[in-house]
């Protein structure tokens, strides 16, 4: 018995020395990785916000200013204006290639120039105070424009002479009295042609035609119309045939004698009326002209009375103010020069003054439809 565990207490001895000798150290239990599975489990999804637009600011137009007013004009004659659309209007007023604000256009009426320096009468005058009216006018600045350029101007605003003058010359005339009144001044000044208001009678004297179509062809000369019958003036009690016949025979006549379209009619005695106004339109014609000195016009600016006022017929309820334009009378053009200017400098500095308002609205309220306004 005794032997037997003797031998055991050897041999654990002995194992004990022999694993003491080899320096191993004992070796850890392997552990066994989990299996993972094939599934992929997405991460947690992280939500992005979501922009919200600035939005654009919404601008509110200014105000506009209203139509410019003249304290130089006669209380009853106001100006009426006749361009409906506003931002049309505005394009057309600031677009830098036409006219400025404040150009101004005076028509002068002429019938009778004597040759001496005789007193004036109710529709005429001498020689020597035209030549001096003319002077001063050339002094002041100013220059002759044509019936074209006059309607160019007022429908839209087309450049011309910031101090614009119509030289219009009623009834019928043979050529010295253009020679010698007019010519020898247009040469002068350098200014373009004055413009007569022919009677379109078939009776007219041939040797009226070969002389005045050579003033025509030299561009000392433009023909309007000025009726037919002429001494029959439009009235409410005129038919629309009677109408047509002075309006429309009057563009036949000067087409068929002189080669040209008439695009102003000069109502013959002052008779006008609305009647009278429209059948003018629809048979072609961009002017009129009456024998009411309102005061000058300028682009969407014309004054006119809406009340009869010394025998003055009222334009203002035609409903087309460049069918009834004012005219000057030819006695009293000399000092009413100066009225027209000072009429133009203030419409100038009033549009000066509201520019930057106007180009606003225009900004804010008409360039997307109607483009920016052009420049240079």
């Amino acid at each position: 018995m005794r032997n037997t565990v003797t031998v055991k207490m050897v041999l654990i001895i002995l194992m004990s020395a022999l694993s003491g000798c080899s320096g191993l150290a004992p070796q850890p239990t392997a552990t066994i990785a989990p299996t993972l599975t094939s599934t992929l489990i997405p991460p947690t999804a992280t939500s992005t916000p979501t922009l919200t637009p600035t939005p654009t600011p919404i601008r509110t137009p200014p105000s506009l200013p209203g139509t410019f007013q003249s304290s130089v004009l006669n209380p009853l004659d106001t100006p009426h204006t006749y361009i409906e659309d506003t931002c049309q209007y505005l394009k057309l007023k600031w677009d830098p290639n036409n006219s400025a604000p404040g150009t101004v256009v005076m028509v002068i009426m002429y019938h009778s120039i004597t040759d001496d320096s005789g007193p004036l009468g109710y529709s005429q005058i001498n020689q020597d105070y035209h030549q001096l009216t003319m002077q001063h006018a050339s002094e002041l600045g100013f220059m002759t424009i044509t019936p074209a350029q006059l309607a160019d101007f007022l429908e839209k605003n087309a450049r011309i002479p910031a101090r614009s003058m119509l030289l219009l010359s009623d009834d019928r005339h043979q050529a010295d009295f253009f020679k010698t009144h007019f010519v020898p001044l247009l040469k002068k000044y350098e200014w373009s042609s004055v413009t007569m208001a022919w009677i379109s009678i078939a009776t007219t004297p041939l040797e009226y035609f070969d002389p005045l179509q050579k003033l025509v062809n030299q561009g000392f000369l433009d023909i309007q119309a000025h009726g037919v019958v002429h001494n029959t003036p439009i009235t409410e009690f005129s038919s629309d045939d009677y109408i047509r016949s002075e309006l429309a025979g009057s563009i036949a006549f000067i087409q068929e004698r002189f080669g040209v379209t008439p695009i102003a009619y000069i109502w013959p005695g002052g008779g006008f009326t609305k009647r009278g106004v429209e059948i003018a339109r629809e048979v072609g014609y961009r002017l009129g002209f009456t024998v009411n000195p309102r005061g000058p016009v300028m682009f969407n600016w014309v004054p006119l009375s809406d009340t009869k006022d010394n025998m003055r017929l009222p334009e203002g309820g035609m409903g087309d103010p460049l069918l009834v334009l004012p005219r000057y009378w030819s006695t009293d053009a000399d000092y009413r020069l100066t009225e027209v200017i000072s009429i133009g400098d203030a419409a100038a500095a009033e549009a000066a003054a509201n520019r930057d308002t106007e180009l606003l609205y225009y900004d804010i309220v008409c360039k997307d439809t109607y483009g920016p306004i052009s420049h240079p």
